[in-house]
């Protein structure tokens, strides 16, 4: 059985990421997209409600499970006998950054995890979870970027309602 990791912080999970994920789940028999739990950051979303997020935004997806991890993910991997992560790029600048990342997890994993690439789809390229935020922060138009469930409750988050009746026309609460 093919089995990889997706791991990330999803705050919150963008069409980018689905698209990653959808992607990487036709090539693997198993893909568990594992929402690391990074003491340093301030999520918006605690890491139960990303992984419900998760769940729910992939639950058409029979072969990807979510779960989440603290610690390296080295570690996590080799508890999970899994070899491959799985890791989106949508510019130059994610791949001089993701490549670091992945020679020292395979220098510290003995060789034991390989990172495959996936680039993100042209149409989800300008995205990622600090400018979703950003931009509801300020009331601003996310449903092309993240599902409408999270584009709810990231609104939510922030003290802004969608009046859906005017064309999703943002309100501050």
């Amino acid at each position: 059985m093919k089995r990889a990791i997706y791991p990330g912080s999803f705050d919150p999970v963008t069409y980018g990421h689905l698209d990653v994920i959808r992607r990487a789940a036709s090539v693997f028999d198993e893909l568990i997209v594992s929402i690391l739990n990074n003491k340093e950051k301030k999520p918006l979303f605690s890491l139960e409600e990303r992984v419900k997020i998760l769940e729910r935004a992939t639950a058409d997806l029979p072969n990807v499970k979510v779960d989440s991890f603290s610690g390296l993910l080295i570690d996590y991997a080799a508890s999970q006998d899994i070899h491959v992560a799985i890791r989106g790029l949508r510019a130059i600048t994610d791949f001089e950054y993701e490549l670091q990342i992945a020679q020292t997890n395979r220098v510290l994993s003995k060789e034991d995890l390989d990172t495959m690439f996936f680039t993100t789809s042209l149409e989800y390229s300008y995205l990622s979870s600090s400018s979703v935020k950003e931009i509801a922060s300020f009331g601003g138009d996310i449903s092309k970027c993240v599902p409408d469930f999270v584009a709810d409750m990231v609104y939510d988050k922030f003290g802004i309602v969608r009046d859906t009746a005017s064309s999703g026309r943002i309100t501050n609460e």
